[in-house]
């Protein structure tokens, strides 16, 4: 391989290829890690404002201490590492549909890895994030039932474009309320979406959570010398 250009791994996967890459972004003299899902990009280490957003949002909805967190989509652990930054953390699991990237993590290959696996509070769980939602058990293998105050979601582009066409009915009110069910009262929902705040969604989590919003969140993107806007969605249940 090049050391302008290296694929890290590549796995088949039953929703496409997925392979993580290194490569030298000659403009900006940096190395960037990218995973990608056939030929869409999912995660790049150039682009990682708004996921931190959606843990540091999420969490700032919530005053109580040793706070259980749920985050969904592993990726290349910006998320999880920074809920872990928040002292009042007393646990957080991790779950991820593909088993690559959980090994990613845990052998080290991504430089987020060691961080998250050497942290007590942190797990990963190997799962459907969506069919926990929907299932009475809910995320925890040890504590079935177990109720949490944030759950953190970045899967799928947007509540409107999916990665699996069968994630479509988590983002519908029953789907919606389905995962209420695992929340503490007072307990937040989050969600990271790569387009605007829609108001149509919106209106969806106003039907099931007590209060619902879109935060924008804008960072610049240097590759094309722009603004980005990227959005995330916040949730409550009644405390």
């Amino acid at each position: 391989m090049s050391a302008f250009f290296e694929e890290l791994d590549y796995r088949p996967t039953p929703i496409g290829a997925l392979s993580l890459r290194r490569r030298r972004e000659m403009s900006l003299g940096v190395d960037v890690i990218e995973i990608k899902l056939g030929e869409e990009f999912l995660m790049s280490s150039l682009f990682t404002v708004s996921e931190i957003a959606l843990s540091n949002l999420g969490l700032a909805e919530l005053s109580g201490k040793s706070l259980d967190v749920v985050v969904g989509g592993l990726g290349l652990g910006y998320t999880a590492r920074t809920v872990l930054e928040h002292e009042n953390v007393n646990s957080l699991i991790v779950v991820d549909a593909l088993e690559a990237v959980i090994d990613w993590h845990e052998s080290g290959l991504l430089p987020l890895g060691e961080g998250l696996t050497s942290d007590p509070r942190c797990s990963f769980r190997h799962g459907d994030f969506f069919a926990l939602a929907a299932s009475e058990d809910g995320f925890s293998s040890d504590e079935p039932g177990k109720k949490f105050d944030a759950i953190l979601v970045d899967i799928d582009h947007s509540p409107e474009f999916f990665l699996d066409a069968q994630n479509a009915s988590f983002y519908q009110p029953e789907g919606l309320k389905k995962l209420t069910h695992h929340l503490r009262p007072g307990g937040v929902f989050g969600l990271w979406s790569n387009d605007r705040p829609d108001e149509r969604f919106i209106e969806r989590l106003e039907e099931v959570f007590d209060e619902a919003r879109g935060e924008v969140v804008t960072f610049h993107n240097p590759l094309q010398n722009r603004e980005a806007v990227q959005s995330v969605y916040l949730a409550k249940v009644a405390g």
